[in-house]
């Protein structure tokens, strides 16, 4: 039986960890949150984990995402995605845990033109990016055995995100602008929590820093154009650039990743971005 430590236990990757891990009978997962366990208190943090000798594997899922809000909540932000790191980093080396952490394509600033591979410099243009940027250092200077899975653009039938607000949004509108310019991938939560337990289960142990999508490429507009075209949503789309849909923070405008090393270390074949749309749309609607 292999135990398992999940923060940020009602987040919607959490949620989809708890889906998948139902499967197999050989994984004992504890879910935590905030009123569990508060990530920022390194004291509360060690308390747990000698508490609970049993752990191998911490998932962090647990982060502030967001984006805007986090350019007026500064010290918050850092508190939970750098610092609470740091203190999972820190448990998980007194007490021989390894350690999956969740970060994110905002720790690169979007100017490049082709796929970012994991050297690739970051260089973060948000207070969210810095902080999980941050994040990663900390745990790289503290920790050997980790792996940083940086992925982009999530969605699932759970919590708040891109696929959720367009089905909503199209039960009240008859037309829509979505961005056009920025390029990314979708990421199916469920897809990454499978990614995850494959870790664990097969036990890998090239830790490092990976990169996880979906296959393929696409804009928000294409996003949301299939999200309503598979299910023949009757809603016009309009394509506009980001200039004219101003944020508080800033977003890369192209974040595609190369994930030839995550495809071969962990021996993946990763699906394509429409086809997990399809499922994730099945699961909501089911």
């Amino acid at each position: 039986m292999t135990t398992i430590l999940v923060t940020g236990g009602n987040g919607q990757l959490a949620r989809c960890i708890k889906d998948v891990e139902k499967q197999y009978d050989d994984l004992d997962v504890i879910y935590t949150d905030y009123i569990e366990l508060d990530i920022c208190d390194l004291n509360q943090v060690q308390a747990f984990f000698k508490t609970n000798k049993k752990i191998e594997y911490c998932i962090n899922c647990a982060a502030y995402t967001a984006v805007d809000k986090a350019e007026t909540e500064v010290e918050k932000v850092f508190d939970i995605n750098a610092k609470g790191a740091k203190n999972l980093a820190l448990a998980c080396n007194e007490y021989g845990v390894i350690l999956i952490h969740i970060s994110t394509d905002f720790v690169f600033d979007g100017e490049k033109r082709e796929p970012y591979i994991e050297t690739d410099v970051a260089k973060p243009i948000s207070v969210y990016g810095a902080s999980k940027l941050q994040g990663e250092v900390e745990i790289q200077k503290i920790l050997d055995e980790h792996f940083i899975i940086r992925t982009s653009w999530l969605y699932s039938e759970y919590g708040n995100n891109f696929m959720k607000t367009m089905l909503r949004l199209a039960e009240t509108r008859d037309e829509i602008s979505v961005v056009c310019d920025q390029i990314g991938t979708p990421t199916y939560a469920r897809d990454l929590a499978e990614v995850i337990l494959k870790i664990i289960l097969k036990r890998n142990s090239f830790y490092g820093v990976y990169h996880y999508s979906n296959d393929g490429v696409a804009s928000w507009y294409d996003f949301a154009k299939e999200i309503f075209d598979s299910q023949s949503i009757p809603i016009k789309i309009i394509p506009i650039k980001t200039e004219f849909y101003p944020t508080p923070a800033k977003r890369p405008m192209y974040s595609v990743f190369e994930k030839t090393k995550i495809k071969t270390k962990i021996e993946l074949e990763i699906p394509y971005w429409k086809d997990s749309l399809m499922v994730a749309k099945y699961n909501y609607c089911s």
